[in-house]
């Protein structure tokens, strides 16, 4: 109930052309969360069979890939969210937006800690690609194919490619 409870407050936050509360269960973006949530009970207790069979079966259904090592704020919302990918390692804050397309990964040169920190009340624009052990602060917006390799400061727009 508080997983509908927040994703309702997301997208009344973000979606103008939403009319009624039953459109949430037509959202990708909420069902992937509560394939989340299901992989992520299993991934906390080391049964990793199931955590990745949960998260497999999220992403066949609805095109999102959530690992379910990433630890998700709340009122987190996806929106168009096919070909979303967020690592294994990524941290993101309350009340972040992300559209479709979007990667949170890795640089492929890391080992461990190797995903972004998203902070509180950021946006992603489609496309975007944030890689690596990076920090991004609270208030950020990511240009739609924005490309970031390094950390990002409180209330900035970043755009481009920002190394």
């Amino acid at each position: 109930m508080k997983l509908y409870k927040d994703f309702l407050k997301a997208v009344l936050r973000n979606d103008p052309s939403f009319k009624n509360k039953m459109e949430v269960f037509l959202y990708p973006g909420f069902w992937v969360l509560v394939f989340y949530k299901i992989s992520r009970f299993f991934y906390l207790r080391k049964i990793y069979f199931f955590a990745r069979l949960f998260m497999e079966i999220g992403k066949r259904l609805t095109s999102i890939e959530i690992h379910p090592g990433a630890v998700i704020g709340k009122r987190f919302f996806i929106d168009h969210g096919f070909g979303v990918v967020i690592g294994e390692t990524t941290v993101i804050g309350d009340d972040v937006t992300i559209y479709h397309g979007v990667t949170l990964g890795g640089t492929g040169k890391e080992k461990g800690k190797r995903h972004p920190n998203i902070g509180n009340n950021v946006l992603i624009g489609a496309g975007a690609k944030v890689l690596g052990n990076i920090n991004i602060g609270n208030n950020v917006k990511i240009g739609a194919n924005a490309v970031i390799l390094k950390d990002v400061e409180d209330n900035v727009t970043a755009v481009g490619i920002y190394k």
